[in-house]
């Protein structure tokens, strides 16, 4: 049986929790400190909250140490380190080689190597494997083909990959343009998303291509219709982006994803089951649709494809809804099916191909009044909603339980009686006191009120011949044994890390991200060679997305032979101007810092 792992993002324990009751089978949360979204820290305390929780149903808990780090910060990764060890969590997430490298001098926690370690290639796969990793975060980037020729090369290396949302448009781990244009590092979780921002595209002679469109910004992925593609491809971890979402993204898209999951499995019973225990009951009815997206697209998972990219806009548009009918005075009204709710967010794209926003005051029908009538808006225009009021108070309440079935049992033995449940056997010694009528009854009865806890008695087995008489205080005594000991979490076995000791470096290019000399030592080089400590002269930004093919200027791929003289350069309204490199052997487009 292959296990199928869904892992959510955890922006802090309520949002963790919140995964797990509606069905992850592990979350992802950061650190204190040392985490690639530094905003999103917690406290060892919260973590061991999770953990505890988490562990009820056979989950797990990821915590994020995916950050480079410098010298002065080593004894406080130490630190850290020792400290989620001792609360339970399972693995850790890394990108720098003194983080892989402390883990495995002092701690039996798994090593996952983050997606910020640019894990593209088989061989990298296999290095991060050999150096102490049991799993690796594949490139968003791959396509299914990809991902099956990578497990296939290393088959027993666990593949996680990224199934929904935001998309960075460079390779992960190797985009510097923030740091160069705001000293603020994505591989020190401060990315200011320069991606997300409006460009001009001009070519050599100083022509406009384009004006000040959202050039980089592509659409949020969503493969929530390919998952039997990527179990099949070698895939066993499924996550989800978002560890800055609010709780109600990660309820509806975890519960979407969870059932898309159970489906599967329900077809092949005999191939595949869920990472972890339990099962889930909704108040709501999960929808992509209804939560924070850019647009959806599956990216690369079948080959490069044109639509990626959200050019006229990096915001969520949301779901269509309809189209405007007609304007009258102060309201509208939509031609569609959609009901709509007070307070709804709603969006067009207007004739300037610019996004604009607006609040639905009133709502009568399809006629909507919004606080303020936009200028622009007209007839025919298509309408979104980006923000579901009603969908949004279903998830602002408790919107799921999760309870894990087991049947319980119980026997006479000699001195007592023994009680069972999953792979749990409890021993009571007890005197054998006949019973007047049948006890079988009641017994069962008793032993089934699970109240509040995660477990649900399916059954209660007591053989036919059984006629002792249970007190109910006592009866309610084993039942909170039992419970008790179900919920124990197993003790982990002492993992063993390899001991490869790292390379040897020719060259330490500032793409290594050697930050500190524990990393330098690693690779065999005394060279601190990472961006953020001394610049580099190579590309900013290394991207599979390319602004010549989504524009239809691709001649490899069928496109029109372009008319502009190259190099083609992005530049941003305050004149800062990055030329633009296509690599066609390799089908990739760099971004260079540019004087000019």
């Amino acid at each position: 049986m292959t296990s199928l792992e869904l892992l959510a993002p955890a922006k802090n324990l309520e949002c963790g929790i919140a995964a797990i009751d509606h069905g992850a089978d592990a979350v992802y949360i950061g650190a204190p400190r040392f985490g690639a979204r530094a905003a999103a820290g917690n406290s060892i305390e919260d973590i061991t909250q999770l953990c505890s929780y988490a562990h009820l149903f056979g989950a797990k808990v990821y915590v994020t140490l995916n950050t480079i780090i410098y010298d002065d910060e080593i004894e406080a990764v130490r630190s850290v380190i020792s400290q989620l060890e001792k609360v339970g969590v399972d693995a850790i997430l890394v990108q720098d080689m003194a983080v892989l490298t402390m883990l495995k001098e002092q701690s039996a926690m798994a090593i996952h190597a983050s997606t910020q370690t640019d894990n593209r290639t088989a061989e990298k796969v296999r290095w991060l494997h050999d150096v102490g990793c049991s799993r690796v975060v594949l490139a968003r980037e791959l396509s299914a083909e990809e991902i099956a020729a990578i497990h296939r090369e290393v088959p027993d290396v666990e593949l996680e990959v990224f199934v929904h949302g935001a998309l960075c448009v460079s390779y992960s781990g190797i985009c510097y343009a923030s740091q160069y244009c705001f000293h603020r590092s994505a591989n020190r979780g401060e990315c200011a998303q320069f991606c997300r921002m409006r460009f001009s595209l001009v070519d050599a002679d100083g022509k406009e291509i384009e004006r000040e469109r959202y050039l980089m910004s592509l659409k949020d992925m969503n493969q929530s219709d390919h998952l039997q593609q990527l179990i099949e491809a070698g895939a066993t971890s499924f996550k989800i982006e978002g560890r800055l979402k609010d709780m109600a993204y990660v309820k509806n898209v975890t519960a979407a994803y969870s059932e898309r999951l159970n489906a599967i499995i329900r077809q092949h019973p005999d191939q595949y089951c869920r990472a972890s225990k339990g099962y889930c009951e909704y108040t709501f009815k999960p929808d992509l649709h209804r939560t924070f997206n850019r647009g959806y697209t599956t990216y690369f998972l079948n080959g490069r494809q044109p639509d990626i990219t959200s050019f006229d806009t990096p915001k969520a548009v949301g779901e269509f809804v309809g189209t405007v009918k007609e304007i009258r005075g102060n309201s509208f009204n939509v031609a569609g099916i959609t009901s709509f709710a007070n307070g709804d967010g709603l969006c067009f794209l207007n004739e300037e191909r610019k996004f604009e926003g607006l609040r639905a005051n009133r709502v009568e029908g399809n006629r909507i009044y919004p606080f303020k009538m936009p200028r622009n808006l007209r007839p025919g225009m298509a309408l979104y909603r980006n923000n579901d009021q009603e969908f949004e108070r279903l998830l602002a309440k408790p919107s799921a339980t999760r309870k894990i079935p087991v049947s319980i049992a119980l026997r006479s033995v000699e001195d007592g009686f023994e009680l069972s449940a999953g792979n749990v056997t409890l021993h009571f010694e007890s005197e054998h006191q006949l019973a007047q009528k049948s006890p079988r009854e009641n017994i069962a009865r008793q032993l089934s009120k699970l109240g509040d806890t995660v477990y649900e008695c399916t059954q209660v087995e007591v053989p036919d011949d059984f006629n002792f008489f249970i007190p109910n205080s006592q009866l309610s005594d084993m039942r909170r044994q039992l419970v008790e000991a179900l919920s124990l979490t197993p003790k982990k076995e002492s993992k063993k890390h390899s001991q490869y000791k790292g390379m040897q470096l020719e060259k330490a290019s500032y793409q290594y991200n050697i930050s500190n000399h524990m990393a330098a030592a690693f690779y065999g080089t005394d060279t601190l060679s990472a961006f953020e400590v001394k610049g580099g002269e190579g590309p900013l930004m290394q991207c599979r997305h390319c602004i010549r093919y989504s524009l239809g200027y691709c001649v490899k791929h069928g496109g029109k032979r372009p008319l502009w003289h190259e190099p083609l350069s992005l530049v941003l309204g305050d004149g800062r101007r990055f030329r633009l490199e296509f690599d066609c052997q390799h089908c990739q487009m760099n971004v260079y810092a540019s004087n000019r």
